[in-house]
């Protein structure tokens, strides 16, 4: 599954460390997460979803097969 936190970071105008500050976790939590090293629990996906102004759904993409 790969995640679009940097892209919508980005457009949002947030460095990772404002990410990471309104999130209450570390930069390198963020950096890792949108590396694809560290998959975030469902708590924190809310809570970026909600600081990036988007819903949980549109944080994540699905690239499993069909």
């Amino acid at each position: 599954m790969k995640n679009r936190i940097a892209q919508l970071r980005k457009k949002q105008r947030y460095s990772q460390a404002q990410l990471a500050e309104a999130a209450h976790v570390t930069r390198q939590t963020i950096n890792a997460i949108e590396n694809g090293k560290y998959d975030p629990s469902l708590g924190l996906s809310f809570r970026l979803a909600q600081i990036l102004g988007v819903t949980v759904d549109k944080l994540f993409l699905y690239e499993g097969e069909d």
